[in-house]
């Protein structure tokens, strides 16, 4: 068993001015809502409890939330609040969560095959001793401001890049699977006022812990109306 938790915190403000008729936690994918779908994938992998930040303007995913409670196969909690950052997301999912070992979080809108969301977390809480976390990362570069994964052996994070260098293989998916060894250092990062994921995954690595990548295939990040497409597609 294990904690998961949702960063579904943002405005979504591309995709709904580009004619969505749904916010974009609830763009169905699969014929289901992005949401739902994430949240059902995470109880066929275990889950003990499902701990989601959604922004509050978001009246009809609260909606969902509150109706999709009963049928949940897992302890299931959510907090309605606006943040600055997917970081600071992460950082009140935290508070709302509580993990006392192992635990993951996932954006809301990276698609992935279930299979290789399953994969993921199976390699996750059977990792070696001494890995303290393990990034789901992809091949498949089509978002807008990718965070470059640099790897090195068997899939150990050397560096986590802004910009394409030499040899680039992955980016970022939006999985992250972490431990509470790292609260220390994300508690300094919220006084240090970090307001990016990707600079506080920056500072794991600049303190010592020891991150695997674990490649996920083909993942989408549905940002835009044509991203639908391409997210039913690596899944179909």
């Amino acid at each position: 068993m294990i904690d998961f938790g949702i960063i579904a915190a943002g405005d979504g403000k591309r995709i709904m001015q580009e004619g969505s008729p749904f916010p974009k936690p609830l763009v169905e994918i699969e014929g289901k809502p992005m949401i739902g779908r994430l949240i059902e994938l995470m109880e066929e992998a275990g889950a003990r409890s499902v701990s989601i930040v959604v922004n509050e303007d978001m009246t009809r995913v609260i909606e969902y939330l509150q109706e999709f409670l009963p049928s949940a196969k897992c302890e299931l909690k959510f907090e309605s609040i606006k943040t600055p950052s997917s970081f600071h997301s992460f950082y009140r999912i935290m508070q709302l969560m509580k993990p006392t070992g192992k635990f993951i979080v996932a954006t809301v809108d990276s698609v992935c095959r279930a299979e290789d969301f399953k994969n993921y977390v199976d390699y996750f809480l059977n990792v070696p001793h001494g890995i303290d976390g393990v990034m789901g990362v992809t091949t498949n570069i089509d978002d807008e401001k990718p965070l470059y994964v640099e790897t090195e052996g068997r899939h150990r994070i050397v560096a986590f890049r802004d910009e394409a260098f030499d040899g680039v293989k992955y980016v970022s998916a939006g999985y992250y699977g972490l431990q509470t060894s790292v609260f220390p250092i994300l508690q300094e990062c919220v006084t240090q006022n970090v307001s990016r994921m990707r600079n506080f995954q920056r500072k794991l690595l600049e303190q010592g812990l020891n991150l695997d990548a674990f490649p996920m295939g083909k993942v989408v990040d549905v940002d835009h109306l044509d991203d639908i497409a391409k997210a039913n597609s690596i899944l179909g």
